[in-house]
């Protein structure tokens, strides 16, 4: 039998990993002919995180990128993927109506098998919306850098500041 002290350990070993991570949301948009899909996780172990994102279209499962399995080489030359903290961006280029399906953000706690979290999005091209500039800049630029992008529009509208 396991002593308490051990016990205890496996026991916050699991909830840390259990509670730890999760997939907050999973939206897509147009950027020109690419498609791009926003994952946004929280993260709250020391444990690295593995991904897969995947398109599942006519019943098939098709690995787009991923870190726990192969991606599919149809998709390797039309995929990029761009990671920063708590937020993953999977850029499909030349998006068309073969491409459409649901789409999937997997994530896991390596090495720990049981971790899984995933979220959901079917995507049809008729009925994306096109990738707004200003959410471009607030996720792709630090906030100091849009502070100062702001100060000369500021400025052209006449706002006066203290």
């Amino acid at each position: 039998m396991l002593g308490p002290k051990i016990g205890v350990a496996v026991l916050l070993t699991v909830l840390q990993v259990a509670y730890g991570q999760k997939v907050n949301s999973l939206t897509a948009c147009l950027v020109d002919k690419t498609l791009r899909v926003d994952c946004r996780f929280e993260n709250n172990t020391k444990t690295p995180l593995q991904y897969e994102f995947s398109l599942t279209r006519e019943k098939q499962r098709h690995v787009l990128n991923s870190t726990m399995g192969v991606p599919e080489h149809a998709y390797r030359s039309r995929v990029n993927l761009t990671i920063s903290q708590n937020y993953m961006a999977l850029y499909l280029k030349d998006f068309s109506q073969k491409d459409e399906g649901v789409y999937a953000c997997d994530l896991r706690a390596s090495g720990i098998p049981s971790s899984f979290t995933t979220k959901n999005i079917t995507v049809y091209k008729d009925k994306l919306q096109t990738c707004g500039v200003m959410s471009l800049l607030v996720q792709n630029t630090s906030w100091l850098l849009l502070l100062l992008l702001s100060v000369p529009l500021l400025q052209a509208t006449d706002f006066e500041c203290l």
